[in-house]
C-alpha cells in the first residue's frame, strides 16, 4: 500500500472523516479488490489500485468508471441499499468526503446492514427456512426474466467464449495437482467439460436462440444475498468484467445451488432450484446446469488454492484454505459424474396433496438415497418437481400468479400441457435427473404414453397415487390460497366422475398414499424410490 492509500484508509477509519454520525468503532473489511468501511448506518466502498487482468482498477479514471457502473447495475436490483458515488478530495494532505476540488478517489455509499443478515450467516445459524429459499427462487426468477439481453450480450454464450474461462481455470490450477486435488480428479473434470463443450454445441446454440444469455449477477453466492428490512436483497453484482456478467442464467443459478450444497444443505438447494424453475419455466436449462455447477465449484477451489502461494498467511489459515480447495475440487469432480435418471408420476384429484407429496420427495430423495447407500455422489440435484399448473400457464403465456380463464383449460390445452410434461420428463431423466411430474394423470390416455416411453428408454418409473376422502379434498380446496392452481371445490365431483382407474398393467407401477393419514410421510420414506 502506497503512502497516499495508507493515509486515506487511516482517515476513513476516523469519525471526523464523515459528515454524519458514525458507530463508535468503524469496521474495515478488505477484499482482494476493495476496502469497505462500516460506519453504522452507512457503508463506503473504495476500490483498490490493482490490476489482476480480469479486473483492472489501476487508474483513477478506471476506478471512477467501475464504481459508477457498480452503482448503476446494483441499484436495479437493490435500490434501497445502493445510494450514490461520492468523490474524495485531497486538501493540504487532508482527505474530504463529498468535495469535488482536487478529487483523488471515489467511494460508493451504501446502506449498511448487520453481517449476521447475510444468507451465508443466516444459514450457518439455522435461521433460514424452506420458505426463504422458495422466495429467493421467485426473486432470482423475476430478476432473470427482466434482465437485459441483446445480440452483443448473447455473443458471450458461444462455445468459443465459454471455453476461454474453463481453460484458464485448468491452466491456473494445474500446478496444485497432487497437493489439493488428485491427477485423476483433474483429468476427469477437465475431460468432462472439454467433451461437453465439444459434443453438445447444439445446447449452447439453443440457449442463445432462447435468449438465455443475459446481463446477470455474475457472483450469486450466499454472501451476496441478504435480508434488509425482512426483504431478500441480491447485491454486489459484478461490474468489472462483462464476461463474468453476460452469462447464461444457469451460470447464476449454479453459483447459489453449488454454495448451498457446499455448506451442507442440498435440501435447500433443491427447494431454491425448483422454485426458480417453476417461475421461469426454464427446465431445459437443466441440461447445461451440471457444467456450470462444476465450473463454480472449480473456481472456488482455484481461489482457495491461490492462498497457498501467499507466504504471509498463517499456518492455520493455510490448512483451512487447503481443506477448502480440496473439498471444492472434489465437489467440481462429482458434478461431472453421471447418475441414472428416474421418473415419478404424482397422480390424484385436485386437493389430494399431490404437490405436497411431490415437494416432500423432491426435498428428501437425496438424503434418503444417501442413508440407504444408493447415492454415489454427495453433490448434485436430487429431484425436480414439474407441476402441470405451471406448465399450463407458461404455455398460455400468463403469470403463475394470474388466474387462468376457461381458454387455458380446453381439451387441446390440456393435451399440450401433458405432452410438454412427457417431453420434459423423458428428456431430463435421460440427462440423469429424478423427475417428478405433478399432475392429475386421471385418464389412461394421459398415463400410457409416459409408461410406454419410459419402458422404451429403460427409465425406472413409479406412480404415486394420492388419495383422501371427498370431504377432505373439498376442505383443502376451500382453504387454498396463494397457489398457482385454479382448481376449486366445485370441480371435484366432475373430476371424480371422469377419472379412470388404473389397469392391471399400470398397477405394477402404482403406490397408494392416503394423504389424510397422519403418518403418510413415514409411508413415503419407506418406499424404494
Amino acid at each position: 500500500m502506497n503512502v497516499k492509500y495508507y493515509r486515506l484508509i487511516t482517515q476513513m477509519q476516523q469519525s471526523s472523516f464523515y459528515p454524519h454520525a458514525v458507530a463508535e468503532n468503524i469496521e474495515l473489511i478488505q477484499t482482494h479488490a476493495s476496502y469497505i468501511f462500516l460506519t453504522g448506518e452507512y457503508a463506503y466502498k473504495v476500490k483498490k489500485n490493482v490490476n489482476y487482468g480480469f479486473l483492472n482498477y489501476s487508474t483513477l479514471a478506471k476506478r471512477k468508471h467501475f464504481i459508477e457502473a457498480e452503482l448503476q447495475l446494483n441499484k436495479k436490483i437493490a435500490p434501497e441499499l445502493y445510494l450514490e458515488v461520492v468523490p474524495i478530495s485531497d486538501r493540504n494532505s487532508k482527505f474530504i468526503l463529498g468535495d469535488s476540488d482536487n478529487i483523488v478517489e471515489y467511494a460508493l455509499k451504501m446502506r449498511a446492514f448487520p453481517q449476521e443478515d447475510l444468507f451465508s450467516n443466516l444459514l450457518k445459524e439455522r435461521k433460514l427456512s424452506g420458505n426463504d429459499l422458495v422466495e429467493l427462487g421467485k426473486i432470482v426468477a423475476h430478476f432473470h426474466n427482466n434482465a437485459k439481453t441483446n445480440r452483443y450480450i448473447s455473443s458471450f454464450g458461444t462455445v468459443e467464449k465459454i471455453n476461454i474461462a474453463f481453460q484458464e481455470n485448468y491452466r491456473q490450477s494445474e500446478k496444485y495437482i497432487d497437493n489439493v486435488q488428485t491427477k485423476e480428479q483433474f483429468t476427469a473434470t477437465k475431460g468432462y467439460t472439454d467433451s461437453f463443450l465439444t459434443q453438445r454445441q447444439n445446447l449452447f446454440a439453443d440457449r442463445i436462440e432462447q435468449n438465455k444469455i443475459k446481463e446477470c449477477h455474475g457472483d450469486l453466492h450466499l454472501r451476496n444475498i441478504c435480508l434488509w428490512h425482512d426483504k431478500i436483497q441480491l447485491f454486489d453484482r459484478i461490474e468489472f468484467n462483462e464476461s463474468f456478467r453476460f452469462v447464461d442464467t444457469m451460470y447464476d443459478i449454479a453459483f447459489t445451488v453449488m454454495d448451498l450444497e457446499a455448506r451442507g444443505h442440498p435440501e435447500f438447494a433443491n427447494v431454491f432450484l425448483n422454485s426458480y424453475l417453476e417461475h421461469t419455466g426454464d427446465w431445459t436449462g437443466l441440461l447445461v446446469l451440471p457444467l456450470y455447477l462444476s465450473r463454480q465449484a472449480y473456481v472456488r477451489a482455484k481461489v482457495n488454492s491461490f492462498l497457498l502461494d501467499n507466504p504471509q498467511i498463517s499456518e492455520a489459515d493455510r490448512q483451512e484454505a487447503k481443506k477448502a480447495a480440496s473439498d471444492y475440487y472434489r465437489q467440481a469432480y462429482q458434478y461431472t459424474q453421471s447418475k441414472p435418471g428416474k421418473l415419478i408420476l404424482i397422480s390424484g384429484l385436485s386437493g389430494s396433496g399431490k404437490s405436497t407429496v411431490a415437494r416432500e420427495i423432491a426435498k428428501n430423495i437425496g438424503a434418503i438415497q444417501q442413508a440407504r447407500g444408493t447415492c454415489r455422489n454427495k453433490f448434485g440435484v436430487s429431484a425436480l418437481q414439474i407441476r402441470s399448473d405451471a406448465i399450463r400457464k407458461h404455455l398460455a403465456g400468463i403469470s403463475l400468479d394470474e388466474s387462468g380463464t376457461n381458454s387455458i383449460y380446453t381439451p387441446e390445452m390440456t393435451q399440450k400441457t401433458y405432452d410438454r410434461l412427457l417431453e420434459l420428463g423423458i428428456t431430463l431423466t435421460k440427462a440423469g435427473y429424478t423427475v417428478i411430474l405433478d399432475a392429475k394423470y386421471d385418464r389412461l390416455a394421459l398415463r400410457q404414453p409416459v409408461i410406454a416411453q419410459a419402458k422404451t428408454a429403460n427409465i425406472p418409473l413409479k406412480i404415486i397415487h394420492c388419495t383422501a376422502p371427498m370431504s377432505v379434498l373439498c376442505d383443502r380446496l376451500k382453504q387454498r390460497h396463494n397457489d398457482i392452481s385454479d382448481a376449486t371445490a366445485d370441480l371435484i365431483a366432475s373430476q371424480q366422475k371422469k377419472a379412470e382407474t388404473f389397469t392391471t398393467a399400470e398397477r405394477a407401477f402404482v403406490i397408494e398414499i392416503d394423504t389424510s393419514s397422519t403418518n403418510w410421510r413415514e409411508t413415503l420414506k419407506a418406499i424404494q424410490i
